[in-house]
């Protein structure tokens, strides 16, 4: 029988659409189907839904497929019991390095999972254009946990870190970067770029110029990842808040880093938030917290809370080095500081879910809970009783409530038991 091309289409159409939708056309359960995994008895919260209560979650073929007051026993394969225990979509950390052998400060992602319960993670400029293609055929298919990245406009990446990607402009190739955000688009969200002193010396804003270059000449609508601390000069430090456009984001946005000559140059100086940081706020410059190693300092950021630029992102700039600090900078430790600042669970998790979720927009329902969702999910317990943190700079807050991760689950398999069976992941 002999099929036209408009036939092929009109038959094809239903399942096109649903791939393109997250779902399957295949995936409909009927009343004797099991789920492959049920999530049972937690305290689900999910931003994204305005959800806070007791749910189970049902979970086949690596998506969410319901969220019930109750699913019998009888309907799953198998049962991760959550009572008791706090339930989230899949933490997403903006703001990490895993380029473990390509940079001296990467970490294997999957390691990271039993300390901070990531079930995303991107890439914060760890490769460049030079080295891109090896992070990704070596390290993203090796990987259970979702990755992005950025490009960092250096063309070597972090390979030479701890010593400076830029020491000459020259570095940063804003043609190969460009190739390289619009070859790798389904995975790339855009340019990193380092705008600290000691890392571009007396580059000025160039470096910043040619990362916003680069995302316009790929035409993909990528985003600049700008890291900020220890700025040249404050002039320079309103012209970078200035310069970014809506939609860029800047990271480390609560540094308290200062210069080598040891000058005090970052968004809050003298106590003030400065015009141009309030400015960025306004016109939708995205504000990441990037904790790190050295990145985090208590009285900016709650001086620029208080003056109108609350964080839009909470990201841990995780790396070898900051993994060894005493902030102990891990994702769900760097939300319990924003729990310590006031902000509501919700809000924190929204911070680390949904809103991270926007910045990705990669494939459909990430960071939520909705039927149709890609299945990753955060169980964590909400530890009451005194607490105390550390931010960069050794100021000390105490705090009443900490967020300790249990367990993870990614594409509807879970990190440890219960283990599926066969085992399988996307």
């Amino acid at each position: 029988m002999s099929v036209t091309r408009r036939k092929f289409l009109k038959h094809a159409a239903p399942f096109v659409l649903a791939a393109a939708s997250g779902g399957s056309a295949l995936a409909a359960m009927g009343p004797n189907d099991k789920f492959d995994l049920v999530i049972k008895g937690g305290d689900v919260l999910d931003p994204s839904q305005s959800l806070r209560g007791k749910r189970d979650i049902g979970i086949r073929f690596g998506l969410i497929e319901a969220v019930e007051a109750d699913i019998p026993a009888a309907r799953a394969l198998r049962i991760l019991e959550a009572g008791g225990k706090l339930v989230t979509p899949g933490l997403i950390d903006l703001h990490c390095h895993v380029f473990p052998y390509g940079s001296a400060a990467g970490i294997p992602a999957d390691e990271l999972i039993p300390l901070q319960c990531t079930t995303t993670c991107v890439s914060a400029g760890d490769a460049g254009a030079g080295n891109f293609a090896a992070f990704r055929r070596y390290i993203v298919g090796q990987t259970r946990t979702r990755l992005y990245a950025f490009v960092h406009i250096a063309n070597i990446g972090l390979t030479s870190f701890p010593v400076a990607e830029l020491p000459t402009i020259d570095f940063a190739d804003t043609e190969a970067a460009a190739k390289a955000v619009a070859m790798n688009s389904d995975m790339v969200l855009g340019i990193k770029v380092r705008m600290s002193e000691n890392v571009i010396n007396k580059l000025g804003l160039e470096p910043l110029r040619r990362a916003i270059a680069a995302c316009e000449l790929a035409g993909t609508g990528g985003k600049v990842l700008c890291h900020i601390g220890g700025v040249e000069t404050s002039t320079l430090m309103s012209q970078i808040l200035d310069t970014l456009r809506p939609g860029d984001i800047l990271t480390h946005c609560y540094t308290g880093a200062p210069t080598p000559g040891g000058a005090f140059t970052n968004i809050v100086q003298n106590g003030r938030l400065i015009p141009a940081a309030l400015a960025a706020k306004q016109r939708g410059v995205m504000f990441d917290v990037g904790h790190g190693g050295g990145s985090f300092d208590y009285t900016v950021a709650e001086a620029a809370i208080a003056q109108g630029a609350p964080p839009d992102t909470i990201s841990s700039d995780i790396h070898v080095v900051s993994g060894n600090s005493p902030g102990m900078p891990y994702l769900t430790w760097v939300m319990s500081k924003f729990l310590g600042l006031g902000f509501s669970l919700e809000q924190v998790v929204a911070m680390a879910t949904v809103n991270a979720a926007k910045v990705i927009n990669r494939i459909p329902k990430l960071g939520t809970l909705q039927v149709g969702a890609p299945a990753d999910v955060a169980i964590m317990e909400l530890v009451e009783g005194p607490v105390s943190f550390l931010d960069t700079r050794n100021n000390s807050r105490e705090g009443k409530t900490y967020l300790k991760p249990v367990q993870t689950v990614t594409a509807g398999v879970p990190f440890g038991r219960p283990y599926s069976s066969p085992f399988s992941v996307r």
